[in-house]
């Protein structure tokens, strides 16, 4: 796989030309950005910035007084390669809160190790219907320790009106959810989505994990999707190798909460999740060593990175392994899109 072949086609189809991808959504190129506007338990969010972007002040400045107006709090989708270098910078000075960094995993379907199967006793379930929505919500809440209710609506959303742009499922011991994960998929593109893998504790380092990410990349291989793409933790990336994904950039939600005035403090605030939450809590992505642009170990969003153990769930790919802390100013409570494990 040509690594820069692929992130300049992940640039181009999932960020620059994105396309709705649910009920409600509405996607927008204005002016120097393309932005993302869904219903309030949806993910709202800057997808892509112009490279030449000159003015970033005002566009952030412009951006928030849109999504403040719509009193929806937001994410700004910062990746490691996005100009100009100090845009993360400019972001916390406008009172945006930067989140831990996740590294962009991709896979080619056709190159992936698509065998790991459920440890014994454990099966894996579609979900169709609100009941098995009530499941993944609740495997979601144990598995990252934050309220779902965003994902019951966004879920049961898709499910009803555009089924064909999701893939949901259960890992269940029995008749007790044990993990669960969602696929995204938009007609068109070549990349498909995971999100919100999840395992609870108890069940953590069987493999329920590594088989939620091969399932799903079973099933875009059969809907003809080439690429599988997650944002992962620490922790989820060295399975996401395993299984032959690589690394193509880094991406750092910068989130903003309606009503915040000057810079952002860093925290954790228990409550609504903006973003689906990232693929791995059991079996969570995190920095990846050798992508950091700065030096002394500061990263794009003039923070110091954070170490895995403090990742969160999100709308990413990622495995939780310790409590959240709890938050003093955090605009929502992810996932982990925008998208992915």
């Amino acid at each position: 796989m040509d690594n820069a072949a692929v992130l300049a086609l992940f640039d181009r189809d999932m960020r620059e030309r994105a396309r709705p991808d649910g009920p409600g959504v509405r996607v927008e190129r204005v002016g120097a950005v393309v932005r993302r506007t869904a219903p309030t338990h949806g993910w709202n969010g800057i997808l892509w910035s112009a490279p030449e972007m000159t003015d970033a002040d005002a566009v952030i400045a412009e951006q928030v007084a849109y999504f403040t107006g719509l009193g929806r709090e937001f994410e700004w989708k910062l990746y490691g390669h996005d100009l100009p270098v100090d845009l993360g910078q400019r972001l916390v000075a406008a009172g945006f809160t930067p989140e831990p960094e996740e590294t962009v995993m991709t896979g080619e379907s056709a190159g992936l190790t698509l065998d790991a199967e459920p440890p014994g006793g454990v099966r894996i379930v579609p979900v169709t219907d609100r009941a098995g929505v009530d499941l993944v919500a609740g495997v979601h809440e144990k598995a990252f320790g934050a309220d779902a209710s965003w994902l019951r609506g966004q879920l049961l959303d898709q499910l009803t009106a555009c089924p064909a742009t999701v893939v949901a499922v259960l890992a269940l011991a029995g008749d007790e959810p044990v993990g669960a994960a969602r696929m995204e998929l938009t007609p068109g593109v070549p990349f498909a989505g995971l999100w919100g893998g999840g395992t609870v504790r108890d069940w953590r380092g069987r493999g329920v994990y590594r088989a939620l990410v091969a399932h799903r990349a079973r099933a875009a291989a059969d809907r003809g999707y080439r690429y599988l793409q997650a944002d992962a933790s620490g922790q989820s990336r060295p399975i996401l190798e395993r299984l032959g994904f690589a690394a193509l950039t880094t991406t750092t939600p910068y989130r903003y909460a309606v009503g915040r005035q000057g810079p952002a403090r860093r925290g954790r605030r228990p409550g609504r999740v903006l973003v689906p939450s990232s693929d791995a809590a059991g079996d969570l992505p995190g920095p990846a060593p050798g992508t950091r642009r700065r030096s002394g170990g500061v990263g794009q969003n003039g923070i110091r990175p954070t170490p895995p153990d403090e990742t969160r769930g999100r709308r990413t790919e990622q495995v939780r392994t310790v409590a959240v802390p709890s938050p003093t100013m955090r605009p929502d409570a992810v996932p982990a899109s925008r998208r992915t494990v």
